[in-house]
């Protein structure tokens, strides 16, 4: 009597049926282990998700504050470096401008190769002070040629491009941006522009980067901002829009602003040759070679330069399968090279105490692992585990209250999607799961952590820049046979039985935020999410 009457509490009625016998045995086990082990557990899961909570909480509120103040009585950047257009000279001529290396790092870029080229050719700058270098580590051999002839038809255009392969593709994007630097014709250049491929930057970058890096020798790397011209894809590109617009509207310029560093993304950035030399070039022993170049650069004194309204445009991932691919990296690279770099950050004797705490805790720990860990284990499996274990209760400061004011924080970077908040916590909620995973990936250096899968582009921005039909691909359902996606519809299914659990025997009305998270889960899951690509 006693397991039945544990079981009939534990299950719901929706639950029972001719399992009933293994539903109780379920309960009793349960119920056996709940006082021994279940309940301390979750009480240490509880206490490290608040102490986790609480420093993201005084990092995005400590970011918010800073942001504030400088945009109220920070001075522009053009006062606090010097800052003068370059201009010719009578004598020197042309020589008067700095060579410039744009460096454009291509693999299989069928959709958008012409995009990027064609932006790299339209830039401004003196034509024999410039080298665009196609760095094409393409394994389609069509689509090589087809670079290739691209290259050709803006060098008949009296354009100095250059295309380069290589016959391996060791290092991925590093181990290209390294080989690039080796050609002779480099020796020549004092900067290098990177763009990845679809990056269409405007005529004018050079003339607004060029001079705070001529006229400022401690400067290494002025990085511009990043626009998506298909943020209005669908809903999964309008999530991403508004976690990057926090990315470079808050981050980077308090980073910029407070301590003249932040990591480079990889793109979109100049960076002084010689800076680049000293650090120690290119480094592929993570998947996040643009951070731990900026960070080695960081560590030998240089400075950064972030330039909030340098707008360069690019393409936001649009699938799932390209979205998640690219988190994954995003997330493991990092925390894999916090792991590698550490202590070597600890014993520099470069950079000031401050600084290498921000860098430390501030950049590393909490932005780069505890965001991503503590969304995760919170509110998918502590406050679940607390409708099934009663006994454990979470103060509303640690529920409601800083979840709130966090969310809110971060929604400062784009006001015009502010009625969508409650997507973007479901959708961030479900990206954690593979961020977590990803984090404890690269701290523990196993699996897929040196796993480098090119970003899918579907060539979205042809929709900006030409007029014409739209593309074959459409936003619709995929068939559910096609992309099923087993961990996140697992925890959808259990996000679903402690909703009904709670619905039916709790008391905190948690099943509301849960039904609506299992939802989320489920619609991922089953991969009703991004757009969908029908096969050619």
């Amino acid at each position: 009597m006693e397991i039945e009457s544990t079981s009939s509490r534990f299950i719901p009625e929706g639950f029972e049926g001719t399992a009933n016998d293994i539903a109780a045995q379920f309960g009793f086990i349960f119920h056996m282990l709940k006082a021994p082990l279940f309940i301390p557990i979750l009480n240490i899961m509880v206490f490290l998700c608040l102490a986790m909570s609480l420093m993201l909480f005084i990092e995005r509120l400590y970011m918010g504050i800073v942001i504030v103040l400088v945009k109220i009585f920070g001075k522009k950047i053009d006062k606090r470096y010097k800052y003068q257009p370059i201009r010719d000279d009578v004598e020197l001529g042309s020589s008067a401008y700095p060579m410039v290396l744009i460096q454009i790092p291509m693999f299989n870029e069928k959709e958008v190769y012409q995009l990027s080229i064609g932006a790299a050719c339209g830039l401004s700058w003196p034509a024999d002070r410039i080298i665009i270098q196609v760095l094409d580590d393409s394994t389609d051999p069509a689509i090589k040629d087809l670079v290739e002839l691209e290259c050709k038809r803006w060098q008949s255009k009296g354009i100095n491009i250059i295309y380069e392969i290589r016959d391996n593709r060791l290092g991925y994007k590093s181990g290209a941006l390294k080989e690039g630097m080796k050609r002779s014709y480099v020796k020549h250049c004092d900067y290098v522009a990177i763009f990845d491929a679809d990056f269409q930057p405007e005529p004018d970058y050079l003339w607004r980067t060029i001079p705070f890096l001529h006229h400022n020798p401690e400067i290494a790397l002025v990085q511009a901002r990043w626009t998506f011209v298909n943020a209005d894809e669908c809903l999964m590109t309008r999530m991403q829009e508004m976690s990057l617009d926090y990315h470079f509207t808050v981050e980077q310029e308090v980073g910029s602003s407070t301590y003249a560093f932040f990591g480079f993304n990889g793109t979109a950035g100049v960076w002084r040759i010689s800076a680049i030399e000293e650090a120690g070039g290119w480094n592929g022993r993570t998947t996040v070679e643009d951070m731990d170049l900026a960070v080695r650069a960081g560590l030998k004194g240089f400075k950064f330069l972030y330039i909030g309204d340098l707008h360069v445009k690019s393409e936001l991932p649009s699938t799932f399968k390209a979205y998640r691919f690219q988190q994954h990296r995003w997330s493991c690279g990092p925390a894999n090279l916090f792991r590698k770099m550490v202590m070597e950050i600890v014993r520099n004797k470069k950079v000031t105490l401050w600084k290498k705490f921000y860098v430390i805790y501030s950049f590393f720990f909490v932005r780069k692992i505890i965001a991503h860990i503590v969304t995760f284990v919170f509110y998918c499996i502590v406050i679940p585990g607390t409708v099934l274990v009663p006994e454990v209760h979470i103060p509303m400061w640690g529920l409601v209250y800083i979840p709130s004011i966090i969310t809110i924080l971060n929604a400062v970077g784009t006001p015009r999607s502010v009625h969508l908040l409650v997507f973007w916590i479901l959708f961030e909620n479900v990206m954690s799961l593979h961020r977590s995973k990803a984090c404890f990936i690269g701290l523990f250096e196993t699996g897929r952590v040196n796993e480098w899968v090119v970003t899918d582009k579907l060539g979205d921005v042809t929709k900006a820049t030409k007029p014409g039909p739209k593309a074959t691909k459409k936003p619709q359902f995929s068939k559910i046979g096609e992309s099923l996606h087993l961990t996140e519809l697992g925890v959808g299914a259990f996000l679903f039985f402690v909703a009904c659990y709670d619905y039916s025997y709790g008391k905190n009305n948690y099943w509301v935020y849960l039904y609506f998270q299992a939802v989320a889960f489920f619609v991922m899951g089953f991969g009703y999410a991004g757009t969908f690509v029908p096969n050619s």
